[in-house]
């Protein structure tokens, strides 16, 4: 574990002690949005944080490399034949382009997807794929060759995108993968220690450097935000959560995994395709919503609007702050309930069960009349502060700022 510890806090420390210094080269060239008169916060606040992660990430990767035992597994020819370190940063620095560009001038989108395809393609390119696929049933399904890489792209483009989508508050979108980053590296290392009585391996390593970029850029974005951390960092910390889970098919004996023989519990089995969907749930569920509310009304999905889940809940009378810890502490219990399920003996119907009763309470707690219809609760609903019962859907907005300060002059400051 002081490996790890090691890892992340050098990480922590390279991107915390770089951001000052992003920042003011981000507003040298003007990446900073123009103050609009929605926005809550009143100074011009530049963007491209994510150079300042990439960099705390080839800083932990680079020490990574020269710890003995992490080093040693990051070599293992079983994950990406020895080349995942060298992989993940060829492939982020893909998407730290990519997300500099759009973040300083402006990209259409189908480019910028062309480009998160591209960084996917990288890690393809390396052999840091999906193996197989598990499932309950206790079998596996092999990947050629052609299924590997589009079913690995597909997860890495998903998971970038719903970084990307649920990227709105200040620290809401570095603190929501660093959560989902803690619960993989718990997870993995459990599962490690169970199948080979070691606390080493490659996915416990990249979440390791994921949780210091994390950790390391959130005191200059908590709100309110001295720099957002862009489409640059959005996209890059997506990238490197969905490389955490891709490496793990590539260690783990699948046969061994099973507790006791027992096929009833399928968690450790099957986890490295749930986890990812399971601490992800809200930007997924964020999502998805989105693209089904954005063409419901004839628009593009890529289309930003005001109807997602934080602007619902400041709608409602949260603070900014109150938003941000509220889906902090959502994503956190729901994640660690996952991973608990993982190392117990349940059916496997628990894990929809628990997704869905989840889903539904996060729901219910983002509709704005059903709290407004409560009559005077705390902080008085939608009606009581004064707004509209909801956000109107419908409404565009521009385009998202990574980490901006919501667009809603009316909510209040946390």
């Amino acid at each position: 574990m002081r490996e790890y510890t090691l890892i992340a806090l050098v990480t922590a420390a390279v991107t915390y002690l770089l951001t000052p210094l992003v920042r003011a080269f981000a507003l040298r060239i003007g990446a900073a949005p123009e103050i609009r008169d929605r926005d809550v916060h009143t100074v011009r606040t530049p963007r491209l944080g994510g150079l300042a992660m990439y960099a705390g990430m080839l800083a932990g990767l680079f020490v990574a490399t020269k710890v003995a035992h992490v080093g040693a597994t990051l070599a293992d020819p079983r994950v990406g034949e020895g080349q995942a370190v060298i992989a993940l940063a060829a492939a982020g620095g893909v998407i730290v382009l990519v997300g500099f560009f759009d973040d300083w001038l402006g990209m259409d989108a189908f480019v910028k997807l062309g480009g998160q395809i591209a960084a996917a393609g990288l890690l393809v390119f390396f052999k840091l794929t999906l193996l197989w696929i598990p499932l309950p049933n206790g079998e596996t399904v092999s990947l050629d060759s052609t299924l590997t890489a589009i079913i690995t792209i597909l997860v890495v483009v998903v998971t970038i995108n719903a970084v990307n989508f649920v990227d709105g508050l200040d620290g809401l979108a570095a603190g929501i993968v660093c959560i989902s980053a803690m619960a993989t590296f718990v997870w993995t290392i459990v599962l490690t220690y169970n199948l080979e009585q070691s606390r080493i391996s490659v996915s416990a390593s990249v979440t390791a450097v994921l949780i210091g970029m994390c950790l390391g850029f959130l005191p200059h974005n908590f709100h309110p935000a001295k720099i957002f951390m862009g489409d640059t960092g959005a996209m890059l910390i997506g990238l490197v959560l969905a490389t955490s889970v891709v490496t793990v098919t590539g260690t783990i004996d699948y046969n061994a995994a099973a507790v006791d023989g027992d096929p009833v519990n399928r968690f450790p089995v099957i986890l490295p395709i749930l986890l990812p969907l399971a601490v992800m749930v809200l930007p997924l569920a964020d999502l998805v919503m989105a693209v089904i509310r954005r063409t419901s009304y004839g628009r593009s999905p890529f289309a930003p609007d005001r109807g997602h889940l934080h602007h619902r809940l400041l709608e409602i009378g949260h603070s900014h702050r109150r938003t941000v810890l509220i889906m902090y502490a959502w994503t956190l219990l729901f994640a660690a309930a996952v991973v608990g399920l993982s190392v117990v003996a349940v059916p496997l119907i628990v894990f929809p069960a628990v997704v869905l009763f989840a889903l539904v309470v996060l729901v219910m707690m983002a509709l704005p009349r059903w709290r407004s219809g409560r009559g005077g609760g705390r902080g008085g609903g939608a009606h009581a502060a004064g707004r509209r019962p909801g956000p109107d859907p419908t409404a565009p907005e521009d385009p998202p700022v990574s980490g901006a300060a919501v667009s809603r002059a009316s909510a209040p400051a946390g």
